[in-house]
């Protein structure tokens, strides 16, 4: 692959990344307010969340076969349109009048009142989901332009260009929020980058992979007939839509994939029950769950780019994933404790586990995938996260009206199996040809 090639390709990917979750966590931490202001509770913020989880489940894995079929660049705009448009009805949301619908009392899912706004907010997740592919494909375009050497090291820029979203993000959102116009300026922002993303997308993003031919050009071209043929400076493939079994055929790809599934279930019990504790619980007011998340974020991005770029240097995709997830563990553990500097603590550890772990997972599963399967074994890599998403936020909104804290000890057990499923030998023999990842210093697997 030319260098400088994939250098110019690699700026404006992050760039994306980067506006995409500045988007999204300009409103993650008012959107607990919101839905309890319109009428609902754990149980509801849970299932807006897992509405979008839900549709992404059904788009991501067809978003990612189109990409390989069609090229990444026009799916990844698509996918950020459909956000745009979905930003804009949650913005119309907010200005319907709180009429209700239905009024629940019940033993099982607690108390709370579905409203006309709170449908409205159900319907823009629900739009953000079907065309929420832009992750899964972000990733394969990632691998796409990416040199073996470089993988982990550019997945961990990816994690990086994420975070500084979501440092930013929550400040933006404290700040904007504490203002006599309320919810509006956050949704608003979260507009302008949406559409910053697009126009990135749209002008500055070349395609990662050309379009795959199904005949030779110009079979039966002039040139032909006059006996003038040019030299063919091509290959012919046949397009090939992959499916999910062969898509997860390499061996080990299936115990990677359930890592990822395990690491997003329990990432999802304590999105859906942090918000909901600092605000209930632990009495935050909207600048204070801002600042903690902008914290969380910075210390995810300061993780993810020096220490993980020195930590590469020095060991391999394997060590991180087992360090990364027990960190993480102890942190998801921490957060039971009703204390501020215990919180903050918490944070820490999910920080520096999540920023070890993360980045060595996406690309021991990248590696993983054929080459040609990118696009369908991210597509299906999000699917997984979707169904951890859905059942992490509903069964979570649950949970916490019942355990209170004590639901992030949860977290900390599901994590901890996720480690003990890393260990499996089969894990790491999981290359395409059965390579498997070379853990010693300096040395990283070849496909």
């Amino acid at each position: 692959m030319n260098t400088r090639r994939s250098d110019g390709r690699l700026l404006p990917i992050l760039s994306v990344a980067f506006v995409g979750s500045l988007g999204f966590s300009i409103v993650l931490p008012f959107l607990v307010f919101v839905v309890t202001r319109l009428g609902g509770n754990a149980l509801v913020y849970g299932a807006v969340g897992a509405t979008y989880s839900a549709l992404q489940l059904i788009g991501a894995p067809i978003l990612g076969r189109w990409s390989d079929r069609h090229g990444r660049r026009k799916i990844l705009l698509l996918s950020q349109i459909g956000t745009l448009l979905s930003w804009v009805v949650f913005l119309g949301a907010l200005y319907l009048p709180v009429t209700p619908i239905a009024s629940i009392d019940s033993s099982l899912l607690g108390s709370f009142t579905l409203t006309v706004p709170l449908a409205v907010l159900f319907l823009a997740r629900a739009l953000d989901g079907l065309t929420g592919g832009n992750v899964s494909v972000a990733n394969a375009y990632l691998a796409d332009i990416t040199d073996e050497k470089d993988r982990s090291a550019n997945f961990g820029k990816m994690a990086v260009a994420s975070n500084l979203g979501f440092v930013l993000g929550p400040a933006i959102a404290g700040l904007l929020g504490d203002t006599a116009a309320g919810e509006v300026p956050p949704v608003m922002a979260a507009i302008a980058v949406s559409v910053v993303a697009s126009l990135i997308i749209f002008f500055r993003l070349p395609e990662s992979r050309p379009t795959l031919l199904d005949s030779r050009v110009g079979d039966h071209s002039v040139g032909n007939v006059l006996g003038q043929e040019h030299k063919e400076c091509y290959t012919v493939e046949e397009p090939h839509e992959v499916g999910l079994a062969e898509a997860l055929r390499p061996a080990g790809i299936r115990l990677l994939l359930g890592v990822h599934f395990l690491v997003f279930l329990a990432f999802n019990f304590m999105y859906i029950a942090l918000p909901v504790h600092a605000a209930t619980r632990l009495e935050w007011t909207l600048t204070e769950v801002g600042i903690f998340f902008s914290v969380l974020g910075l210390m995810m991005t300061v993780v993810q780019g020096p220490i993980l770029g020195a930590l590469t240097k020095v060991t391999g995709d394997r060590t991180l994933l087992h360090g990364g997830t027990l960190i993480l563990a102890f942190g998801f553990a921490l957060y039971s404790f009703p204390s501020v500097p215990m919180i903050y603590a918490g944070a820490a550890g999910v920080a520096l586990g999540n920023g070890l772990m993360w980045p060595s997972l996406l690309a021991l599963i990248s590696r993983a995938a054929d080459d040609r399967a990118q696009g369908a074994v991210q597509g299906f890599a999000s699917s997984s996260s979707a169904v951890a998403s859905i059942s992490g936020l509903l069964v979570g909104g649950l949970l916490y009206d019942r355990m209170g804290g004590s639901i992030f000890l949860v977290s900390a057990a599901i994590t901890t199996v996720a480690l003990i499923v890393s260990f499996i030998p089969a894990v790491h023999d999981h290359g395409p040809n059965g390579e498997g990842d070379v853990d010693s210093v300096g040395d990283v697997a070849s496909v």
